[in-house]
C-alpha cells in the first residue's frame, strides 16, 4: 500500500533567526519525494567564537538526498541567503534559480572560491 503524497518543510538554518538561511521543501510519497532548497546563506560569528568568521548550516541531510534535489531557489542577494553557495554547491551540484542580479554576485563568489563550474544558472537572462 502506498502512502499519500505529502508536503514537507525542513529548516536547516535561519528559521526564527537572522542569518544562515537554508530551508528545504519536499513533495511526494515517502518513497518518492523531490526536494527544493530555498536559500543557502551564512551568518557571521561574534567574539564568542574566536577564529571563526562564517557559519553556515550543516547540509548533510540534503547531501544524502542530492539525487532527489531539483534545485536551489535564491530569494535575493544578501549574504544570509547566498553566502554559503560556493562552499556547499560543489557537494550537491544542482540547478540554481535566481534573479539576474543575484546570479552575477553568485558567479563572483564562485570565482573567489576558484570553482570552475560553468552554466550554473537556469536563468534565460544570464
Amino acid at each position: 500500500m502506498s502512502k499519500k503524497e505529502e508536503l514537507l518543510f525542513c529548516p536547516l538554518g535561519g528559521s526564527g533567526e537572522i542569518g544562515m538561511n537554508m530551508n528545504l521543501f519536499a513533495y511526494g510519497s515517502p518513497q518518492n519525494q523531490k526536494w527544493i532548497m530555498v536559500d543557502i546563506g551564512v551568518t557571521f560569528a561574534d567574539d564568542s567564537l574566536p577564529g571563526i568568521d562564517l557559519i553556515y548550516p550543516d547540509p548533510g541531510f540534503i547531501i544524502d538526498k542530492k539525487s532527489d534535489l531539483l534545485g536551489i531557489i535564491l530569494t535575493h542577494a544578501h549574504e544570509d541567503h547566498i553566502g554559503a553557495i560556493a562552499h556547499i554547491w560543489p557537494q550537491i551540484k544542482c540547478k540554481i534559480f535566481s534573479t539576474p542580479f543575484t546570479a552575477v554576485l553568485i558567479r563572483e563568489k564562485f570565482k573567489e572560491k576558484k570553482n570552475r563550474y560553468r552554466k550554473l544558472f537556469k536563468n534565460s537572462r544570464t
